[in-house]
């Protein structure tokens, strides 16, 4: 009997659908959930502009509450027909790490799409409640009638970035935690990734941003925007407390080859200004942008550093629309556009 191999394909590739998981939870922005939803529409009203939007509502009450949202909008890019709304539970919002990664397998010299089944802990059981996202990738695998996969170990979306060409950039900080996958080596943690995403080649980061309570997501800190260049946030004033991690793993990152031995292009990004919440530093990063068929939804912090970032995300995209989303908001349930979206590739 022939063995499968599975592909992951890397964001820029091209999309059916984004899926989004919608906010309800109010503990995750304390005292500041009234603008969230504003916040989703706009992210899907982009979106939609570009591909189908498929939202994930815990029930008949909510999805009349989002409809009605969606109805009453005039939100310019807003297409309403591209917007599909499935009662599947959730317990909140990051659909990054809880909803489906697709991949696709090969078999026999057929290939399909499937969803790969990883589980999910809530990063290391930093929250109680979780069970309704670690269900989501079996769900939506019924709901879309696809193949599930379920290698067994934890794995959140946000901690990995691919290039499509064997490359995969992750974190020490997050993959090697023992609140993860315990029993498992770097190496055999290496061997699961080339196993299920077909990655030849993992690239170490180490420690995330400061705020961060993920362990260090690399969505966070660095990603690929073509098959050989990777853009990394930066901190370039040492009395930053993010000053450290990211110049060491700009460092790493200059050391690191791809397949064939060739540097990759590595690209610094600004980080926006310390932002704060009750004295807490909030993870707000550049790096957690989105790129979708046809736009680029970049998070944005009220700061002087928001237009260069733009701009040097804009220069990898030329034919697709890098958009600033105002994420101020957002990003006080500390995570930001990337860490609500999940790509659903075409076949």
């Amino acid at each position: 009997m022939a063995e499968s191999t599975y592909f992951m394909p890397p964001e820029w590739a091209a999309h059916k659908a984004t899926w989004l998981s919608w906010p309800h939870r109010l503990e995750t922005w304390p005292g500041k959930f009234k603008p969230i939803p504003d916040v989703f529409l706009n992210i899907a009203a982009w979106l939609s502009s570009s591909e189908e939007v498929h939202i994930n509502v815990v029930d008949a009450e909510m999805e009349q509450e989002v409809l009605d949202l969606f109805r009453n909008s005039d939100h310019q890019q807003l297409r309403r027909e591209c917007i599909f709304l499935h009662r599947i539970p959730t317990n909140d919002a990051w659909c990054r790490d809880h909803g489906p990664n697709y991949v696709f397998r090969q078999k026999n010299g057929m290939i399909e799409k499937i969803i790969m089944n990883w589980e999910y802990n809530a990063w290391g059981g930093k929250y109680s409640s979780f069970h309704h996202d670690n269900a989501v990738p079996e769900m939506i695998a019924a709901l879309e009638q696809l193949p599930l996969v379920s290698p067994g170990m934890i794995l959140e979306g946000g901690s990995i970035d691919v290039n499509g060409k064997g490359l995969l950039l992750t974190s020490e900080a997050c993959l090697l935690n023992p609140n993860r996958n315990p029993s498992m080596s770097r190496e055999q943690i290496e061997l699961a990734l080339g196993r299920y995403l077909g990655i030849e080649k993992v690239l170490w980061l180490g420690d995330g941003i400061v705020g961060d309570d993920t362990d260090g997501h690399v969505d966070d800190m660095a990603r690929f925007v073509n098959e050989t260049t990777v853009v990394i946030a930066v901190e370039d004033d040492p009395e930053d407390e993010n000053y450290e991690a990211l110049q060491e793993n700009y460092r790493r990152l200059l050391r690191y080859t791809d397949l064939d031995g060739n540097p990759l292009k590595v690209v610094r990004l600004p980080m926006p200004l310390p932002f704060l919440h009750d004295e807490c530093r909030l993870p707000a990063s550049y790096a957690n942008f989105y790129i979708a068929n046809t736009v680029v939804l970049v998070p944005t912090y009220r700061c002087e550093q928001d237009q260069r970032a733009i701009q040097i995300l804009q220069e990898f995209f030329p034919e697709r629309n890098v958009v600033g989303i105002d994420c101020t908001d957002l990003v006080w349930g500390l995570g930001a556009i990337h860490c609500i979206t999940h790509e659903e590739p075409s076949l």
